[in-house]
């Protein structure tokens, strides 16, 4: 049983390996966030489902998730797909059995993966937001990335006021398929970005490109190959989206400055390792790298605190 219906609420029910204030920590990392809100312990979030915006708030602890609607209860339909969502934001349908089980003998992710036990790749599950936010961070830092990404959202996206607070969706790639480059450079993005944004945009309008033709693929190394086909997208981009859209846990974004800075912090190392020694280091973590890097930055997390 993953979830029930309980007519004014949800109640969602993870598997064994979650922890509710782990993932908060993660989803609670910027306060220029604008596509969800955390006040206290619970997470508020505006959906667009079947031409509705939907705002939910999650709160829980690690045995149960309770999803309520502050705004009015939609209907049974909405619902299950609020549920669906959640169950995919949160990675809940990932076993993590052998995950910890090879961390125990990894000088490396152990004492990590002891510390943020529980934790999960919060994801991504529109693709388009993915490719957005990540091509975005291409190359910036990510102050800046979540800058032009609150500038992005508010003048393409839509949004509801409750209780005095805004809530934001992200914008469709319908609607910014439509724009011209000039339309995104006025919001500071660069050229390039801006026309890998909109030709992205135009791929998915026209259905060249989609979440469900890439999960039948199913391979990663297929998965791969058809983003990197995508202008703008190359192998950081590619494996970012795997990792957090299309859920591959062997997504490796091994260019990663973030996985670097945290591998240098854990070693104790006066540099950052090469791509050579990360590559030998992550032997162990075949099938599971994109689990292992999710970790190493939640590492990060402490140094900024």
């Amino acid at each position: 049983m993953r979830w029930v219906d309980q007519e004014t609420h949800l109640d969602i029910f993870p598997p064994k390996e979650f922890n509710y204030e782990e993932c908060l920590v993660f989803l609670g990392r910027s306060e220029q966030e604008v596509l969800h809100q955390i006040q206290g312990q619970h997470v508020f979030k505006l959906l667009k489902i079947e031409e509705e915006l939907i705002l939910f708030k999650i709160g829980g602890n690690s045995r149960s998730l309770r999803i309520e609607f502050p705004n009015g209860v939609p209907s049974k339909n909405i619902r299950e797909q609020v549920a669906i969502f959640v169950w995919e934001w949160f990675d809940l349908d990932k076993d993590l059995t052998h995950f910890y089980k090879m961390s125990q003998t990894d000088k490396i992710l152990e004492p990590i993966v002891q510390k943020y036990s529980g934790l999960r790749i919060m994801g991504i599950p529109d693709l388009f937001e993915a490719l957005v936010w990540a091509i975005i961070g291409q190359q910036i830092n990510l102050t800046f990335a979540y800058t032009l990404k609150k500038r992005f959202v508010e003048q393409f996206g839509e949004s509801i006021i409750f209780e005095g607070e805004t809530f934001w969706v992200h914008p469709p790639f319908q609607k910014i398929a439509s724009l011209e480059v000039e339309d995104l450079r006025k919001l500071q993005f660069t050229m390039r970005k801006a026309e890998y944004v909109i030709g992205i945009a135009e791929a998915m309008a026209s259905d060249e490109l989609s979440k469900e033709a890439l999960l039948k693929e199913q391979d990663f190394q297929e998965m791969h190959k058809s983003l990197t086909a995508i202008r703008g997208v190359g192998a950081w981009t590619a494996d970012y989206v795997i990792m957090k859209c299309l859920h591959h846990p062997a997504a490796f974004p091994i260019a990663d400055v973030g996985l670097h800075n945290a591998l240098k912090l854990q070693l104790g190392l006066d540099r950052k390792p090469s791509i050579e020694e990360i590559k030998e280091l992550a032997v162990n973590w075949e099938g599971w790298q994109a689990y292992a890097t999710f970790y190493l930055w939640r590492s990060l997390y402490e140094q900024a605190i």
